[in-house]
């Protein structure tokens, strides 16, 4: 990607999410009003715009994902757009309310639904739904299947609150605006949640790949998903001899893409489903959305430093498994035991005939790695560019690591899968 294209792509999402929620408070800005009843219409405008935005960053289309910068990228903005507008929304009848005092009873006649109209209930249902879908993402105890059906409020909620709008009266600008979210949420749930924008492709073998992880190889059954090395993609498996599919789409980080575009999948058994598909065998549909990610930039010029932890190595074996690296890379492994360790010899190849890569493989335990001790030194990491991939709280920790080493924001880079 060009400088320029890069620019874009990093600030697309912050404009848009600017530019919406403006254009609706600047179209709907009241004129000749207390500023407290102003101010309390503004918010609720600017409420609607931000969900707009929120239900577009959720769409699952691998296009738009690339042109706003990832998936994952997107969720992140999904969830914060999300929260910022249920605030704003939830502001907007606080305000409407002040603007009646010091009459404490007709402030309260503002806010209390018991003494509105069913118009103005629609509007506390509206909210209610959206605090509904809003309380599941934080709620981390909840199996996805069931929170991924309760965070469907908030599409609920956002239709709620436009029809809100027009039971009021305001039916001129609102009607596009709900014929958009509609057309959204319609979208997402056809294309996305059905898997009627996915692939077909079929399970033709699956290996052991370490201690309670697999790797599937996976045939296309007619036009491939366009997947990239270093790329995931959004699979659904189906019901086999012995194997039953949970008949939901899960991101899978893709290992290597093969001849006539077979993928191969790294599976590692971290929740109830992919536990289940340690059993999988040959033969089993799948339906395959993506690709999506590719955190690691193939044509960077400057040197490398690759952090993996756990499966979270798949992403830089795709790109090894690509073809010969254009600049010096070193890669730092941590796991568990070498029994967990998935691709190890593999990799440990790789760094035998590859004077461009260096591997630094590490068996951890069950304790916290050193990383003051395994990472390189400050002069090392200067003008290198810095990738991490496997949990959160991985992640965190070497974020902070590195910046303390003066490695800049802007030089580390991260996927985490965090979907919720």
């Amino acid at each position: 990607m060009s400088p320029a294209g890069s620019v874009l792509q990093r600030w697309s999402i912050p404009l848009l999410t600017l530019a919406v929620p403006s254009g609706f408070a600047l179209w709907a800005f009241p004129e000749d009003l207390a500023p407290i009843r102003a101010a309390g219409i503004v918010t609720g405008w600017l409420g609607c715009g931000l969900l707009l935005v929120s239900l577009l960053l959720m769409l699952r289309e691998p296009r738009l994902a690339g042109w706003l910068g990832g998936l994952e990228r997107m969720y992140r903005w999904h969830h914060a757009a999300g929260v910022a507008a249920y605030v704003l929304l939830l502001l907007h009848p606080l305000l409407l309310a002040a603007n009646n005092l010091p009459s404490a009873r007709v402030a309260w006649q503002t806010l209390s639904p018991v003494t509105e109209s069913w118009q103005v209930w629609s509007g506390w249902l509206g909210l209610l739904l959206l605090m509904g879908g809003l309380v599941t993402t934080f709620i981390r105890s909840i199996r996805y299947g069931t929170w991924r059906w309760l965070h469907a409020l908030l599409g609920v909620g956002v239709l709620t609150g436009l029809v809100h709008l027009m039971l009021l009266g305001i039916d001129k600008p609102v009607l596009p605006i709900l014929a958009v979210a509609g057309a959204i949420l319609g979208w997402r749930l056809l294309r996305g949640d059905l898997g009627l924008g996915a692939r077909p492709y079929v399970v033709t073998a699956v290996r052991p790949l370490a201690a309670r992880s697999v790797e599937l190889v996976l045939r296309p059954l007619g036009d491939p998903a366009l997947v990239a090395a270093g790329q995931f993609v959004l699979a659904e498996f189906g019901n086999g001899h012995r194997y039953r599919g949970c008949g939901e789409f899960h991101p899978f980080t893709v290992s290597t893409i093969a001849r006539q575009h077979e993928l191969h999948l790294a599976i590692k058994a971290l929740g109830d489903c992919t536990t289940r598909m340690l059993a999988i065998e040959p033969g089993v549909a799948v339906r395959v959305i993506g690709g999506f990610g590719g955190f690691v930039d193939p044509h960077q010029t400057a040197s490398q430093f690759w952090v993996a932890g756990g499966i979270g190595v798949t992403p830089f074996v795709a790109l090894l498994n690509a073809g010969p690296l254009l600049h010096r890379t070193r890669l730092l492994y941590l796991y568990r035991s070498e029994a967990d360790a998935a691709f190890l010899p593999e990799l440990r190849a790789l760094a035998a005939s590859d004077q461009r890569f260096t591997l630094h493989a590490v068996a951890t335990g069950d304790d916290l790695p050193d990383l003051d001790r395994l990472l390189p030194d400050a002069g090392q990491l200067s003008g290198a560019e810095c990738y991490v991939c496997g949990p959160p709280g991985l992640v965190v920790a070497l974020k902070s690591a590195l910046a303390a080493r003066g490695v800049t924001a802007r030089h580390v880079h991260y996927e985490n899968f965090e979907f919720r």
